[in-house]
C-alpha cells in the first residue's frame, strides 16, 4: 500500500473512517499499519509565529506529526495549544500535549474542545513534571488530575459528549488520545500493568521515555504482548542523538525517567567524534527497535540538534521509501 495516497480534501474536514476516532493523518497512517515516525520540536520563548515555523521545517519530509510540548519540564515557553494552532495553520500535522500540572480539568476541558475546534486530531495526556524542576519553582502546581483520569475525561468527552459534570456537548471532539510511558524505569515489572490502565483510561498511542537499552524494551513488549495490548494500543519508543559522553552522564543524572546503560556511555567517550558517535547509535537503536514486535513506530527527541532528526531517519532507513506529509509536498492541506 502506498501510504501516501491516504486522500484529503483542503476545501472540506476529513471524513472519519470507519473504526476512527480522528480524521488525523496520524491515525489512519497507524491503522493502515504505517511504521510512523513522531518527533517534538523545542517550543519557542517567543511571541512570533514564524519560530515555529522556523522550527518546524527540519522535520519536512520526516516526520507524520509533530509535538507541541505543554510547558516540559516545568519551564515556560509558548503554550502547546498556541503551537498546534500555528501548526495547523502551515498544514502540520500536531500532537498537543496536555499536562495536569498547571490546570484544573475546567481548563483541561476547553482546551480539549478548543484544540479540537481549531483541527487538532492528536492529543497526548500526561502528568506533567513537577514545579521544582523548572524555572519557576515558587509557581503552585495544580495536578487537579493525573495522566489516567485526564484520559477518562477525554474519552466521556470524545465518546459520549458529555462533560465530566454531565453536561452535554454541541459537537463532540474528534481526537486521536495517546499517553506516554517509560518501559526502563524502575521498577520495570509493573510498567507493562500501568501501561494496561492508561489503555483501559482511553489511550489509543503511546509515546515511550528514551529507551537506550534493546533487551529490557524487548521484554516489556512482550509482557504487553501477554496483557493482550498490542492489538488496543498503537506503541511508538522513544529515542535520541546523543551529544556527547558528558551530555548522557548529565541526561542520566538530572532528567528523571532516562535511563542510559555504561555501555553507551562509554562507546561515546571512546569515540574520535562523538556526537557523530550519537547520531550513528540512534540509527542502529531504530533499526533494531523497527524489528520489534507490537512497535508500530519511534518518537524521535532531539533537543536543540532538530537537523539530527532528518539525518536518523534517513539513514535509518524505516520509512522505507514513504515520504511523510509536508506543507512544501504539494497543494493539499492534511492535519
Amino acid at each position: 500500500m502506498d501510504f501516501n495516497d491516504i486522500p484529503d480534501d483542503p476545501s472540506a474536514p476529513m471524513p472519519i473512517l470507519p473504526g476512527h476516532s480522528s480524521a488525523g493523518r496520524l491515525e489512519r497512517l497507524l491503522r493502515a499499519g504505517a511504521f510512523v515516525v513522531t518527533s517534538e520540536m523545542d517550543p519557542p520563548d517567543s511571541a512570533d509565529p514564524e519560530e515555529v515555523y522556523k522550527r518546524a521545517r527540519p522535520f519536512d519530509g520526516y516526520v507524520d506529526a509533530i509535538n507541541a510540548t505543554d510547558g516540559a519540564g516545568a519551564h515556560c515557553h509558548m503554550s502547546s495549544v498556541a503551537i498546534a494552532a500555528l501548526l495547523i495553520r502551515a498544514g502540520y500535522a500536531p500532537i498537543m500535549q496536555i499536562a495536569c500540572r498547571d490546570k484544573n480539568r475546567i481548563a483541561i476541558q476547553g482546551d480539549i474542545l478548543g484544540g479540537a475546534a481549531m483541527g487538532v486530531c492528536n492529543m497526548l495526556c500526561l502528568t506533567g513534571d513537577g514545579v521544582q524542576a523548572g524555572d519557576h519553582p515558587q509557581a503552585k502546581p495544580v495536578f487537579d488530575l493525573d495522566c489516567i483520569s485526564l484520559l477518562e475525561i477525554a474519552r466521556v468527552l470524545r465518546d459520549d459528549g458529555c462533560f465530566q459534570s454531565g453536561r452535554k456537548i454541541i459537537a463532540p471532539p474528534r481526537v486521536f488520545f495517546g499517553a506516554v510511558e517509560n518501559p526502563l524505569a524502575p521498577p520495570r515489572n509493573w510498567r507493562p500493568d500501568r501501561l494496561a490502565k492508561k489503555v483501559a483510561a482511553g489511550a489509543q498511542f503511546i509515546q515511550t521515555q528514551y529507551c537506550f537499552d534493546i533487551p529490557p524494551l524487548k521484554e516489556f513488549m512482550r509482557r504487553v504482548e501477554d496483557l493482550g495490548l498490542l492489538e488496543k494500543v498503537f506503541i511508538l519508543i522513544g529515542v535520541g542523538p546523543l551529544r556527547s559522553a558528558k551530555s548522557a552522564e548529565w541526561m542520566r543524572a538530572h532528567v528523571p525517567g532516562v535511563y542510559i546503560p555504561d555501555a553507551v556511555i562509554s562507546r561515546l567517550a571512546g569515540a574520535d567524534d562523538q556526537k557523530a558517535e550519537g547520531r550513528k547509535l540512534c540509527v542502529e537503536l531504530v533499526q533494531e527497535i523497527h524489528d520489534i514486535k507490537g512497535v508500530s513506530g519511534v518518537h524521535v527527541m532531539a533537543y536543540y540538534q532538530q537537523e539530527a532528526v532528518a539525518e536518523v531517519v534517513e539513514r535509518s532507513g524505516v520509512l522505507q521509501g514513504r515520504v511523510p506529509w509536508h506543507p512544501g509536498i504539494g497543494a493539499r492541506v492534511q492535519q
